[in-house]
């Protein structure tokens, strides 16, 4: 690991909060891809990733994870096949109880904001295990790093980067500096993440067609031309929407615009 220096504010971190600040709500899909990119190069991490997670109750018992899940995955880059497929077969195997160590250090601290680092919660025996070889080391990933924001007792707000073929395989005492000062004060940021992945209060997590419908759903674009825009007709963008607002249990689209007006 790198000697640890004094951290400096990095007044890129002001821009960064000025431009995230300007994004509207019907652009929040941008918004996060802007903050993979944004972070990703205050840290040099060569790839980078928003993850949701939610806790069911119903299997805290005997639960390694207690109860943490997956609850959904954001497409801030190109995710080939193969990839797609790993982080599917990583869901299985929890399902089925084969949950890595690594995962479980993971969450240990769940309920607290926190920046994990890969390399710092397992032995160096653990980048030569089944596991690292199966869902890393075919990227070429040398060390991962996680910021997480608790968003109430049962959904936590994830972004990770990972560093390939980096000059210095490690993230350190630096990249964790820049992620909790950058992060911290961005709660109200990853509410509106989550909740556009319905996350926070849907009764079930919205697809890709149901997301793409609602960010239009969330501007001042009339209900026709949001079908013009999408190539649908009105009546299915209406379809959608009920189908939108019965998940998040409001009704209509001014129920969903008062969700994200708070």
């Amino acid at each position: 690991m790198r000697a640890q220096q004094e951290y400096a504010f990095d007044p890129r971190i002001q821009r960064f909060w000025d431009d995230l600040a300007a994004f509207e709500v019907a652009r929040t899909d941008d918004a996060v891809k802007h903050t993979v990119a944004t972070l990703s190069e205050l840290i040099e991490a060569e790839r980078g990733f928003w993850l949701g997670s939610v806790r069911l109750g119903d299997r805290v018992a005997g639960d390694p994870l207690s109860g943490w899940r997956p609850g959904a995955i954001s497409e801030t880059y190109p995710l080939d096949p193969n990839e797609l497929n790993r982080f599917r077969e990583q869901c299985q195997r929890i399902e089925k109880g084969q949950i890595d160590p690594s995962l479980v250090e993971n969450v240990r601290n769940a309920g607290h904001f926190r920046v994990n680092i890969k390399h710092e919660l397992v032995s160096p025996e653990w980048f030569e295990s089944e596991f690292y070889r199966r869902f890393f080391a075919n990227d070429g990933v040398q060390d991962m790093i996680y910021v997480v924001t608790p968003l109430g007792t049962d959904v936590e707000s994830w972004f990770g980067f990972q560093r390939i073929g980096h000059t210095d395989p490690h993230f350190g005492e630096r990249e964790r500096e820049v992620l909790a000062t950058a992060m911290r004060p961005l709660r109200w940021f990853n509410e509106r993440i989550a909740l556009q992945y319905g996350l926070r209060v849907a009764s079930k997590p919205l697809t890709p067609a149901e997301r793409r419908i609602l960010n239009a759903l969330l501007s001042d674009r009339t209900e026709q031309a949001v079908a013009d825009d999408l190539g649908l007709t009105p009546a299915t963008v209406h379809t959608y929407c009920s189908r939108i607002a019965r998940k998040f249990n409001v009704r209509g689209r001014a129920g969903l615009m008062a969700l994200w007006l708070g």
